[in-house]
């Protein structure tokens, strides 16, 4: 069973690596979070004067710059003049030069996102009618390259290292207190803040070109880089490495002072020698200071992403911040155990009871998890059909698999967990191996001879042997050394099963951990749909303007309370001034025509101070409303409110712009 260890190790790490490179690949370029969910002129549409601005609006927020609209004529030349503003919410506009010809525009957009995402696109629009035009209407994301991918690669590794950061400082404070003084224990948690304090510094250097212009020679500008610091994301990551300064402390102190208390026997600050009052202190002051330091490097996540966003953000950040510790402890600390059981010294054993406590807290962990990634996916989702109709709802059935999968492989090491204190197979072992050191008998064990052979090398050695055979010497007797200490960690079977189960537990983890970081930067289900809804308006209502005879403004709404989302359109006939016929037709996410308790209507001319002036319309079938003898009293831009109420207390009011007469 020894021997086919290391074969099994290697195919298991292959494969993770493989499965995780490939669920990376497949997150570049990664969708947008904020969709563009609207525009004036609409996308496509073919208006019979030319407007003054164009106006678009997002699902949230967004950051502009000075280049982020450009409006570009047949001949691709520019036409907008000056920035971008924000006259409303998440509407922004830009102002067009006067006495625009006929033909057909373009307008590309590039802005960021609410919570850090670059958001690319571009769409056409005519005025007259169309025409032949030299622009392309494809936009080219800044995330889209190579900058993408090393943004990407960059985020899993700031999550990786955050756990086995802080999962590794909580399994030695909390389980297994002599692993302060392991040295593959110290070099894994080190390893961990290297990775964090590298990966955010990369991200800071690699955010200017991956939110702008997507090109490597721009990773390197001062003046890009001075314009991310003051951006909310710059922010976080400088205060997640000011943390780290602070997590360097934390670490000196848990691998120097605290090691040098805790005594070799004992699994746990809570045996032996540790009910001494230093050393409660010592351990209660590092257990509250690594809470605040692994609280707020959580924090520099929750509060520049998706919690930040979106419904409840007052909630959802706090309810981030825990999920990130619960994953940071489980994976972490999982790592921390796996590495305890394959490298930690014979004289310095993971005892059952320190796998008790990493089970018991495991447990609670995923407790924690199961609970608050819950409410985030109400959150990002919204409905049931987005589980399977989104990217983002595919991405987390995966990851709830894997969780499954986790959960049932834990249960496998509890089972070893069991057996190992039951046996008590790790004291038989060393016992049978000092009465076999005992024998020593000459010439038949290796090691034995080996250990003579060194004794009479080492003596040539000093007698005048070159120092290449004593540093030969030297990796020789290390590979001795290491040797023993592999022979007698495989000598308990329970034991040797259970490092078997944590490395697999752990190469799922692994795999966990990429999709959680693809799931960051895939477009949430909520927004998606609310992007296809305002793709499906564009593409299949008539524009307005084009003198059809009527007007049909259609618009995505979501109430926020059980069964609120869906879509309501708006037709006015002959849309000229005078009398008109209303008609607003409400529809499910899946297109099905859905009834709600209240429909209203309010029409305003801004320009002539007009209105809002009230339209009640009378229900006529399931999903269907209408109302005749409508009076628009002069013709111009008016506004098109409609108020939607799905519940006694859950409505919400959308608008659109249509030009009458």
């Amino acid at each position: 069973m020894t021997q086919t260890i290391a074969p099994r190790v290697r195919t298991l790490v292959l494969l993770i690596l493989a499965v995780a490179g490939a669920l990376l690949a497949g997150a570049a370029p990664a969708s947008a979070h904020a969709a563009l969910t609207g525009s004036d002129p609409a996308q496509g549409a073919v208006v019979d004067t030319a407007p003054t601005r164009v106006s678009l609006t997002f699902s949230e927020p967004v950051a502009v710059g000075d280049d982020s609209v450009r409006v570009l004529d047949p001949k691709g030349e520019r036409v907008d003049k000056g920035d971008p503003a924000n006259p409303s919410g998440t509407t922004y506009s830009v102002p067009l030069v006067s006495g625009l010809p006929d033909g057909t525009y373009t307008v590309a957009y590039q802005v960021v996102s609410a919570d850090s995402h670059p958001v690319a696109g571009a769409f056409t629009f005519s005025i007259g009618a169309p025409s032949e035009t030299t622009v392309s209407v494809s936009a080219q994301a800044s995330d889209d390259g190579l900058v993408g991918w090393l943004y990407g690669f960059g985020r899993y590794v700031s999550y990786a290292g955050f756990a086995v950061l802080a999962g590794g400082a909580v399994f030695v404070l909390a389980c297994w207190a002599p692993g302060a003084r392991v040295r593959a224990v110290q070099r894994l948690v080190v390893s961990g803040w290297l990775a964090l304090t590298a990966a955010t510094l990369g991200l800071l250097m690699l955010r200017g070109s991956y939110t702008t212009s997507g090109r490597v020679g721009d990773v390197f500008d001062l003046e890009l880089l001075g314009d991310v610091l003051q951006t909310k994301t710059g922010a976080a990551l400088v205060s997640r490495l000011l943390l780290l300064a602070a997590a360097a402390l934390f670490i000196a102190v848990l691998f120097g002072a605290y090691a040098r208390t805790a005594d070799a026997a004992p699994d746990h600050p809570g045996d032996g020698d540790g009910g001494e009052p230093d050393k409660r202190d010592l351990t209660f002051g590092l257990a509250l200071g690594g809470t605040v330091v692994a609280a707020g490097l959580a924090a520099s996540w929750a509060m520049s992403e998706h919690a930040s966003q979106g419904l409840q953000a007052g909630v959802a950040m706090p309810v981030d911040v825990v999920h990130l510790l619960a994953v940071a402890a489980w994976l972490g600390g999982l790592t921390a155990l796996l590495v305890a059981l394959h490298r930690a010294p014979v004289e310095t054993p993971v005892g059952h009871d320190a796998v008790r406590r990493f089970s018991r807290l495991a447990f609670g962990s995923v407790v924690t998890l199961a609970v608050t990634g819950v409410y985030q996916s109400w959150r990002q989702l919204g409905s049931w059909s987005a589980f399977t109709g989104t990217r983002y709802g595919q991405l987390l059935l995966v990851k709830i698999a894997l969780v499954a999968v986790m959960v049932a492989v834990a249960f496998l090491s509890r089972r070893w967990t069991r057996r190992l204190a039951d046996a008590r197979g790790g004291a038989a072992a060393e016992e049978a191996e000092r009465a076999e050191e005992e024998k020593q008998p000459a010439g038949t064990a290796p090691a034995t001879a080996f250990e003579t052979s060194e004794t009479s090398e080492a003596g040539k050695t000093e007698a005048g042997h070159d120092a290449v055979r004593a540093a030969q010497l030297a990796r020789q007797r290390a590979a001795t050394e290491a040797a023993r200490q592999k022979r007698l960690r495989d000598a308990d079977p329970n034991r040797f099963g259970l490092r078997r189960s944590v490395l697999a537990e752990a190469g799922v983890a692994v795999v966990l951990l990429a999709v959680t970081t693809v799931l960051t930067q895939t477009e949430p289900g909520r927004t998606e749909q609310d992007a296809r809804a305002a793709a499906a308006t564009s593409s299949s209502a008539p524009a307005t303007g084009q003198g059809s005879g009527a007007v049909s403004l259609t618009m995505p709404f979501d109430t926020g309370g059980t069964n609120g989302e869906g879509v309501v359109s708006v037709d006015l006939d002959p849309a000229q001034a005078g009398d008109n016929a209303l008609h607003v037709y409400v529809e499910g996410p899946n297109g099905t025509p859905v009834d709600v308790p209240e429909v209203k209507i309010a029409l305003t001319l801004a320009a002539q101070d007009i209105g809002p002036l009230p339209v009640t319309p009378d229900r006529i079938t399931t999903g269907h409303w209408s109302a005749s003898g409508v009076q628009i009293p002069m013709a111009g831009d008016w506004k098109v409110e409609v108020t939607v109420r799905t519940s006694d207390i859950d409505q919400v009011t959308v608008s659109k712009n249509a030009q009458i007469g």
